[in-house]
């Protein structure tokens, strides 16, 4: 798979699929890799460190540094996409290639895709290029997600008055 093909949906978890596309992007298959590339299907916009967690649970040998390892070898070859929203660690996934964009929790850093507005790439065009061609845009939106609005209006309505007895 080259890095301008969009990666398959996300339906398939099966050990040889996975070791498939890893040969496909032209790696050797290793226990390492595959662990890693199950954690990254399992658990998208995931952290190195999230994935080490999972990773380590089935190859208590595998070091963080391996998987780091991994996740640069997978993204150099177009199998994952490294994302960096600001104040986060770098995330990981597999959907690559369809300049897709995210969505991002203010309040507990959940992380959602958000396909382009146009459909095709890079489907936002600047002002002045510059003279670049531009291939790709990369917009990442900002919000609170439903489960910490609900949190917050849980919150606020259930919140004490607070009363000044002490104000005349």
């Amino acid at each position: 798979m080259t890095s301008t093909e969009v990666s398959p949906p996300e339906t398939t978890h099966r050990p040889e699929a996975l070791a498939d596309s890893i040969r496909a992007a032209g790696l050797r298959v290793t226990a390492p890799r595959l662990a890693v590339l199950l954690a990254l299907a399992e658990s998208p916009h995931s952290t190195a460190d999230r994935l080490f967690a999972s990773v380590r649970t089935d190859l208590p040998g595998t070091s963080l540094q391996a998987v780091y390892g991994v996740l640069a070898a997978f993204t150099a070859a177009g199998l994952t996409r490294k994302i960096e929203p600001s104040g986060s660690a770098a995330l990981f996934e597999r959907r690559v290639g369809d300049n897709h964009h995210h969505i991002v929790c203010t309040r507990c850093g959940t992380v959602r895709d958000v396909d382009c507005a146009v459909g095709a790439a890079p489907c936002l065009t600047p002002e002045d290029a510059s003279g670049f061609a531009v291939q790709a845009a990369e917009v990442t939106y900002w919000g609170v997600c439903p489960t910490c609005q609900v949190e917050l209006a849980t919150t606020l309505s259930s919140a004490p008055l607070l009363l000044n007895k002490g104000a005349r």
